[in-house]
Parts: structure tokens; C-alpha cells; sequence
């Protein structure tokens, strides 16, 4: 009789040892579908807080007790003083800083939309401003004309927006950037590149050459004027090179409705220089560093840093807590391995 009891409590651990299992396998199927969702959730971060941060860093390394003491003596003072003129007065101005590094398609342009309308809920029209630091080398006239356009979303809320130039914006990026009421570039940066190009491979005589016929079935004469594969034709070259040029016309009536005192004639050329070369063009207004740019405001407004970061989904956040719980495990066994 025990022999028998044993076996139907093993069978019955076993049984329950498979449907936990399987309940985590389908927890985990479910948990992962709901990870789909690309949500995102805005990230705001005081950046005047970052900078006292520093001051209180580089005081504590550099001040004895004595002066550190007679530091925090002064700012309580200071604080006081500055509450007290602030009670019953309207809040200074607030900067919200964004940031938008591009690639080939501006996939980012959704982000940058996203904090732009954050922005745009809580800014004051005529009061708060915004600096969007830009680097990108361009890439499609879709993605960066998109881009372009959610920044003058700002202008047209009564919002001054600056755009700071550390690096590069050029072509598209430069088309984001001068739809800021001002260009402020490191000396180095490169700016400009206003022309279009559209680079097409094609690999028609390859076919011939080794006997391959390609056929591509149409309906209308200008569905597909330039082909890959198929042969090109100078009605299709021609026509291809029209839609060119009328991008190239799009892209340089945009440049010059936003900045009236650029000579389109001498910059609307495809060619790029230097934010140095740049400022005697009109293509930029200010030499200086993003960085510089916000540390001398940093006394006469609020900072805001404004940012999109993809929600967590349950599972990333088990599999996280995991992580955290193993780390500090291994760092306890650590600890004690080394105390032997």
C-alpha cells in the first residue's frame, strides 16, 4: 500500500511540476505578444538641477569644511532671497531642450513629434523657448521634410525655437534647422548641402550579357520612368531628372521663406561648409557649442531636457528584476569568497 501511495504522490508532483511549466511557457507567449506596443512615455529631466549637482561636486572636492559650511550658510540665504521674490510673480521662462539625431529615413521624426507635443501642452506662447540640438548628414526629403515641418509646429504656437548645430545638418538636417528662428553651430560644424541626389544602380545590361530577360508591366507612361533592372529611357531619364529639380525647388523655397537674408544663388548649390564659412552666408547666426549655448542661460531660465523613451513591458521588467536579484546575489558570494 506505501508503494502505491508514493507512486500517486510522485505522479501527482509531476503533474503539478508540468502544469506550472506550462503556465509559465504561456505567461511568457502572453507577456511577449503585449510587448509589441511601441508606447512611449515622456522623460522630463531639470537640467539646472544637473548643473548645481556639478557646483556641489566641484565644491565638495575643492573646499575644506570650514568654506563648504560657510557655502551652504550663503545659498540658504540666497534661496530664501530668491523665494521670496518670486512669491505671487509668474514663473520665468522655461527652455525645453530636445534632441534629434538623424539617420537615412528619419526614423526618429515620430519621436521628435512626440516631444514636440509635449512640449506644446505645457509651453507659454511668447514666454518659453526651445532648443533642438541636430546632427544629421540628411537622408530622405518624406522623412526630413516631416521633420521640418513638426518644428515649425512650434513657430506657429508663438514658441522661439534655436537650433543648435554640434556636428552636421546637412541637406535634410539642414532643412530641419533652418526651420528654427535661429542657427547657433560650432565653429567646425558642417552645414548646408542644398541639392537633392538619388543615386540608381541599374543592371540592365548585366542582364542582357548573360541572356535574362526582365519584363515590368505598367499602366500610365510615368509609373516607373527609372528602373533597376529594366532598361532606361531617355523620355524616363528626363522626366526622372524633372521630379529632381522640382525637389530641389521645394527644398530651396523652404530655405528661403526662413531665412529671408540668405543669397539662394550662392548656397543653393549642393555644396557644404563649415559653420565658420557659414555665418558670413547667413546660413547660420552664432558660432558656439550646444553646450555653451545653455550654460549661459543657465541663471536667467528653467532647463528642461524633453525626451521619449519606449515603455517597459512586464516581461522586460521581470526579466530585469532578475537581472538586479542575480547581480546582487553574485555580488554577496563574491563578498564572502573574498572575505576567506
Amino acid at each position: 500500500m506505501a508503494f502505491w501511495l508514493d507512486i500517486a504522490a510522485f505522479a501527482l508532483k509531476a503533474l503539478l511540476i508540468v502544469a506550472a511549466v506550462g503556465g509559465l511557457a504561456v505567461l511568457i507567449a502572453r507577456l511577449a505578444r503585449s510587448g509589441e506596443a511601441k508606447d512611449k512615455e515622456i522623460k522630463v529631466r531639470s537640467l539646472n538641477e544637473r548643473y548645481d549637482d556639478m557646483r556641489d561636486a566641484m565644491n565638495g572636492a575643492l573646499l575644506d569644511k570650514k568654506e563648504r559650511k560657510a557655502l551652504a550658510r550663503t545659498g540658504k540665504k540666497e534661496a530664501k532671497a530668491a523665494a521670496k521674490a518670486r512669491r505671487g510673480q509668474e514663473p520665468g521662462k522655461r527652455i525645453y531642450v530636445l534632441a534629434f539625431k538623424g539617420d537615412m529615413r528619419a526614423s526618429a521624426v515620430k519621436r521628435l513629434g512626440s516631444e514636440i507635443d509635449a512640449v506644446l501642452i505645457a509651453a507659454r506662447p511668447g514666454t518659453d523657448e526651445a532648443v533642438i540640438r541636430i546632427e544629421s548628414p540628411g537622408g530622405t526629403v518624406t522623412g526630413y521634410g516631416l521633420a521640418a515641418a513638426e518644428i515649425l509646429r512650434l513657430r506657429e504656437h508663438k514658441i522661439k525655437v534655436t537650433a543648435s548645430v554640434d556636428q552636421v545638418a546637412a541637406s535634410g538636417g539642414y532643412m530641419m534647422a533652418c526651420a528654427a528662428d535661429r542657427i547657433v553651430a560650432a565653429p567646425f560644424a558642417v552645414v548646408g548641402s542644398i541639392g537633392v541626389v538619388a543615386p540608381v544602380p541599374n543592371l540592365h545590361r548585366l542582364l542582357q550579357k548573360n541572356e535574362i530577360d526582365f519584363e515590368e508591366m505598367t499602366a500610365g507612361d510615368f509609373k516607373r520612368t527609372v528602373s533597376v533592372l529594366g532598361e532606361i529611357t531617355p523620355a524616363g531619364r528626363e522626366h526622372f531628372r524633372g521630379k529632381l529639380d522640382s525637389t530641389h525647388e521645394a527644398f530651396k523655397a523652404h530655405v528661403h521663406e526662413c531665412r529671408r537674408n540668405v543669397d539662394m544663388a550662392k548656397v543653393a548649390n549642393g555644396d557644404y561648409w563649415l559653420a565658420r564659412e557659414a555665418l558670413g552666408l547667413g546660413l547660420v547666426d552664432e558660432l558656439s557649442t550646444g553646450d555653451e549655448l545653455l550654460f549661459r542661460v543657465r541663471d536667467s531660465a528653467r532647463l528642461y531636457e524633453v525626451s521619449t523613451e519606449a515603455r517597459k513591458t512586464l516581461l522586460q521588467q521581470l526579466l530585469g528584476g532578475f537581472g538586479v536579484a542575480a547581480r546582487k546575489t553574485a555580488d554577496v558570494i563574491a563578498g564572502k569568497l573574498g572575505a576567506l
